[in-house]
This record gives C-alpha cells, sequence and structure tokens, in this order.
C-alpha cells in the first residue's frame, strides 16, 4: 500500500506516482517552509485521541503490559511543551541574525532551513519507529519520503494518515511506501528524488543504501548498536537482588532486539569461575521474567523461537558449540564465554556473559567503537560516576542503570546525535 497525496494507492503504481512525484517536489519548494507548530499541533492530537481509547483496536496486538506503557509515555513525551521543548533544544536558536561588522567584510545573515527532501529507510525492530522518523523529518520542516520496513504490520501507516487527517496540510510532505528493500530500481528512484537518506537498520543495510545514493547525497546513518551491561564488585551493590530482577526485566521485555538492549553482560574480574557464579545468581531472576513474559500467541513464540535459532547458527557457522559454557532454562540461556568480545547474542533472551577487567575496558571497547551506544551500570554507587565517566571516555554515549537501558528520557540525543539537527543546514546570505 502506498500513500501519495493523503490517499492510499496499491503497490503497482509506485513507478508511476515517484514520477508524478518528481514533477511535485519544486512545486513544494516554493512554498514558505512547513511550520512545526503544524505538526506539534497534529502530534497532540494523537496524543489526546491515544490516551482516550480511539486507537486501542489499533493496539490489540501487542502485548498489554507494553501498550501501558506506551500510553504512560505519551502523557508526556506527545505533549506540545515536550515537543517544543524537543525542538528548541535540537536547533538550538532558529531565529536568523545578521553578523557583526568588520572592517573590509560585507555582513551575513544566518539561518537555519530544511534540507529539502529526506529519504527515511526505516528498520522494523522497534513499534511506531517509522512514523516517529517521520515526524522528526515534519518538524524540521522538510518534505518526507517514507520506505515501511518489512516487518511493519500496518500500524505506522494507519497513524501516519491520522496526522493527515488532523492536519491536510501534511499531505504534500508525506508520502510512503511499502517498497521491498529488495526492489533496487525503486529505492534508486526515491533516492534520486532526495537531498539526504536517513537509513537505520544493520550494517548490510546502510552498506546497501550507499551503494544506490547518488553522489552528493547526504547520507545519515543510524545504524546497529550493541548494548551491554557491566557488572563491577557486585558483593557490595546495594540491593543486588533487585538490581537483577530490574536487569532481567528489560531482558525479558525488549527480547534484545534493540539497539539499545543488553546483548552482553561483562563482570569486573578476569577468573570465569566468578562470570559462572554471577550467571548462577542471576538465571532464576531471568527465568522468572522470561515466563512471565513469553507470549500465549503461537505465532509470535514461533518466530522468537526462529530468530534464536537462526542467530544461533550464524555464531556457530564454522565455530565449535562446544567453545560455550551454556546455561539454559525454559526459553532463555545463559552463554558464559572466555573472551571479552563485544557482539550481537542469539537474541531472544539467551544472553552472553563475559570477563571484563576494569583495566582493560578502553581496549575492549575501542575494538567495537562503531557499535557503541548504551551501557548498563550495576555497581556500587560510590563507583558509578567514575565508571561512568570512564564509559563515556571509551566512546558510550547514554550510560544507565541495568533496567533502564532501553528507557527513553526527555532531552536525550540518539546515538549522541540531534536529528533535527542533521536534517538542517545552515545557510549565509550577504547584506551589504
Amino acid at each position: 500500500m502506498i500513500l501519495f497525496d493523503g490517499k492510499t494507492y496499491e503497490s503497482s503504481e509506485q513507478n508511476r506516482l515517484l514520477d508524478a512525484l518528481k514533477e511535485k517536489i519544486p512545486e513544494i519548494l516554493q512554498r514558505d517552509p512547513l511550520s512545526p507548530e503544524i505538526i506539534i499541533d497534529a502530534v497532540d492530537k494523537l496524543r489526546v485521541d491515544t490516551l482516550a481509547g480511539k486507537f486501542d483496536h489499533l493496539l490489540a496486538e501487542l502485548p498489554q503490559e507494553m501498550v501501558e506503557t506506551y500510553k504512560n509515555q505519551a502523557v508526556t513525551l506527545l505533549s506540545k511543551e515536550h515537543l517544543w521543548k524537543k525542538v528548541k533544544t535540537e536547533l538550538g536558536n532558529t531565529e536568523e541574525y545578521v553578523t557583526d561588522k568588520m572592517e573590509g567584510f560585507s555582513r551575513i545573515r544566518v539561518k537555519k532551513v530544511p534540507l529539502g527532501v529526506i529519504f527515511h529507510i526505516a528498520a522494523g525492530n522497534m513499534d511506531f519507529l517509522p512514523a516517529y522518523s517521520l515526524a522528526e523529518g515534519l518538524l524540521s520542516g522538510n518534505i518526507n519520503i517514507l520506505k515501511l520496513p518489512s516487518a511493519d504490520n500496518g500500524l505506522s501507516l494507519k497513524l501516519i494518515m491520522q496526522f493527515i487527517e488532523y492536519q491536510p496540510s501534511l499531505k504534500d510532505y508525506i508520502y510512503v511506501f511499502d517498497t521491498a528493500s529488495t526492489d533496487i530500481q525503486g529505492m534508486r528512484k526515491m533516492s534520486e528524488l532526495c537531498n539526504a537518506i536517513s537509513v537505520w537498520g544493520s550494517d548490510m543495510a546502510i552498506e546497501a543504501v550507499r551503494g544506490l545514493a547518488p553522489t552528493g547525497v547526504k547520507i545519515i546513518e543510524w545504524g546497529q548498536k550493541l548494548g551491554f551491561c557491566y557488572v563491577s564488585d557486585s558483593d557490595h551493590v546495594e540491593d543486588l537482588d533487585k538490581e537483577l530482577e530490574w536487569l532481567a526485566k528489560h531482558i525479558a521485555s525488549t527480547k534484545q532486539l534493540l539497539c539499545s538492549s543488553c546483548q552482553v553482560i561483562y563482570v569486573n574480574t578476569d577468573d570465569m569461575n566468578v562470570v559462572r557464579s554471577f550467571a548462577t545468581k542471576f538465571m532464576p531472576f531471568l527465568q522468572k521474567e522470561v515466563e512471565s513474559n513469553m507470549s500465549t500467541e503461537i505465532g509470535i513464540r514461533a518466530r522468537d523461537t526462529l530468530v534464536a535459532y537462526t542467530q544461533r547458527v550464524k555464531r556457530y557457522l564454522g565455530e565449535e558449540e562446544n567453545d560455550e559454557d551454556v546455561m539454559r532454562g525454559r526459553g532463555m540461556s545463559l552463554i558464559l564465554q572466555n573472551d571479552s568480545k563485544l557482539e550481537l547474542s542469539p537474541m531472544m533472551c539467551n544472553v552472553l556473559l563475559k570477563p571484563l577487567p576494569i583495566d582493560n575496558i578502553s581496549k575492549v571497547l575501542y575494538e567495537g567503537r562503531y557499535y557503541l551506544q548504551t551501557a548498563g551500570l550495576i555497581c556500587p554507587t560510590n563507583e558509578r560516576e567514575k565508571l561512568a565517566e570512564l564509559l563515556v571516555r571509551c566512546g558510550l554515549v547514554r550510560v544507565t542503570k541495568g533496567a533502564d537501558m532501553s528507557t527513553y528520557f526527555p532531552g536525550e540525543s540518539h546515538d549522541g546525535e540531534y536529528a533535527l539537527d542533521r536534517y538542517m543546514r545552515i545557510v549565509n546570505i550577504q547584506e551589504d
């Protein structure tokens, strides 16, 4: 299904509509830029209707606990107050200004303007991500072409159509296609219409986009990241059981599918016996949370099993499984390894546990520098600040409690950068 000019079309209409869009874009660019106020008003209306239960039928397929979490977050994160704060934080002072007069030089007027057209290639590992990415493109005043991920269940398109119902003027700035990633011709045609490509996904997805992007197109990468939890001096952690319970809840609820999810638990030691001792203690906490979060839907359970099996096959391709010490439970496992490499786990509550003495942190994280984003910390309170600063120096951009590795915090950046700022450009106009 395609959304074009506020109307839906069959996917077979893609080539015709892309040709029409090529003619339409210059006409839209001649207009005054889209005001953030229009988008913020639409999002706030979405918040009100969501809390009133208008979209409960669309959310019925999601776990009830997750739906309640999303609604609780919507109270603040979709409010006008928060969205205006996001615009101000990420774009800074958007008012244009004129530079001071300097002898021998003209003054210039400086202002931020939209890039023009952004082609969003969204990943499917997080609910609402396609709609979220598009909303950021709108807030920065751009025309937006969105390619839906293959895993999208139709929810994104329905939410986007709701935006247009609230604010019909948005229809000229939103074009949604359900193009398959294998449709190279279609993807190339979309990339040729844009000023920038915002791509979310794996290394393979980003490399593919680089291959099809025309020379000169700005590529805005939101690539794959690997989260981990670092455990130090656990014998002296205040209320360790509660910390382990919360970490287990995080792993079980995210299924380790997010960039911020915990793939590896590092223990501050070089002794595998200490790692095994920690694993033995953590095992019942994870087992309990996995059973509590286990879906009753046969389709979801089959998908989770296949994802975990596929990742395990990839890991063991050309490797010996007996190199690992595996503690298995129902729907979960703890995989003990004596190396310290930061890597993707089999996911679906199959967690890697590894030793990592504090003196080796910088070396290990430097090797994984392209994949750093979130680290959860479980340590005594008096060690936390020092460890957090060390992790930041090594390249981490988010340091949280183990429980909150995938929690969104108002005002935070994404992968260490503000999206809205990346979707704008600074222009200089000679004044005299």
